[in-house]
């Protein structure tokens, strides 16, 4: 799971899933005129309420976050898991606030629950607004682009290299130009003492140019998770591209890029707007 492919809408959802998960521990319900010693159970001492509010909300949370942080989501009967964690969040609120009109479940156990003065407590309060919280995030992440901005920024590109350094090794990083040799030409002749060249100074042999157009691989990172889709020209994301990693653009093909991931992996990259360059 790649924490940097986590968005903004993400970290709503997790948010609430600790806000729900402390609401859980609290009073369900209070009465008026009860002592301050009066025993008033939580969450986890109503089956209904656990089951309906307090797991199916963090059930739904962890289906959406981890349906963002894999590179391929798996699906099930035809719905990836992210689907499935919204409803678990839409049905968490639900009953929740259906709990909040009815703290007692139906069951009268101190008289008429008008009369005894029982209203929603704190923990059934809070569960029901963690609860909408979480299902107004995952719905919303999709459709808001402030919220499918990266939870981690991406790390910036390292500084370059302060002179004499070593240049980087692996493909697609330019190495360092030595000192005193012009761009693109050959080193030229060491002079003996006295400022004399020890032999004739030979004329740089210029270097081929690219023809114009000609494409250079180069490492890119994306903004935002973007999926990667295969070379056949199918529209089935093989991979998900997130912010944080360095990729090699291999090729380009009109306004797409062919990318390769970190495993291997090759396929076409369709939005490539945003992206940062290396």
């Amino acid at each position: 799971m790649n924490i940097r492919s986590l968005t903004r809408g993400d970290g709503v959802v997790i948010g609430a899933a600790v806000l729900l998960f402390i609401a859980s521990f609290l009073d369900i319900f209070s009465i008026d005129g009860a002592s301050s010693g009066a025993s008033i159970p939580s969450a986890w001492s109503s089956g209904p309420l656990l089951l309906g509010v307090v797991l199916a909300g963090l059930i739904g949370a962890a289906l959406v976050v981890v349906s963002h942080g894999l590179p391929q989501v798996p699906k099930i009967v035809g719905l990836d898991l992210g689907q499935f964690g919204v409803a678990f969040t839409v049905f968490a609120a639900w009953s929740a606030l259906g709990n909040v009109f009815d703290p007692m479940g139906g069951v009268d156990n101190v008289g008429s629950a008008s009369d005894a003065g029982v209203s929603a407590g704190t923990g059934l309060i809070l569960a029901f607004i963690a609860t909408l919280i979480m299902a107004a995030g995952a719905i919303a992440t999709p459709l808001v682009p402030a919220l499918q901005a990266a939870l981690v920024p991406a790390p910036k590109p390292a500084a370059p290299q302060p002179y004499g350094a070593q240049p980087p090794g692996g493909y697609g990083y330019p190495g360092a130009q030595q000192p005193g040799q012009p761009f693109g030409g050959q080193p030229q002749q060491a002079q003996a003492f006295g400022g004399q060249p020890s032999q004739p100074q030979q004329a740089p042999t210029p270097q081929p140019q690219p023809p114009a157009g000609d494409f250079s691989p180069f490492w890119f990172a994306v903004p935002v998770p973007r999926p990667l889709f295969a070379e056949d020209g199918s529209q089935t994301p093989i991979a998900e591209l997130a912010p944080g990693t360095w990729y090699l653009a291999v090729e380009q093909r009109g306004a797409n890029l062919v990318a390769q991931t970190q495993d291997g992996r090759r396929g076409v990259l369709q939005d490539t707007s945003g992206i940062q360059r290396g």
